[in-house]
């Protein structure tokens, strides 16, 4: 069995919250199966590009999840071989929201990026 290429990791504020664990964990069994499922693409895949992957900008990509009747997105970005999930949410416009992008970003500084 090949090994993955990237470890995932959850993002983790200065006190220690884990905001994509906690928005996964709210998610029904499927959706977390489906968002799962396709993170473990990504990480065993790397690196993918459409339709699963999408960069964003420098350092910042988002993985693409078609649940039942929603859209998801996980934006992360990859430190070394880690896979470092920033931010998750369900898409409810075409374009990816300014907070949730500007969020993301800002959690992107603080594990050293860009």
């Amino acid at each position: 069995m090949n090994l993955p290429l990237l470890t995932v990791k959850f993002y983790a504020s200065e006190n220690g919250n884990e905001p994509v664990r906690d928005w996964l964990r709210s998610l029904s069994f499927d959706e977390k199966k489906t968002i799962g499922e396709d993170i473990k693409t990504v990480q065993f895949g790397w690196p993918l590009g459409m339709p699963l992957v999408r960069k964003l900008e420098k350092d910042l990509w988002e993985v693409r999840v078609h649940l039942k009747n929603k859209i998801a997105r996980i934006l992360f970005t990859v430190r070394d071989s880690d896979m470092v999930l920033l931010h998750g949410f369900i898409k409810k416009s075409q374009s990816t929201p300014k907070e949730d992008l500007t969020l993301a970003k800002n959690r992107l500084k603080q594990v050293g990026g860009t």
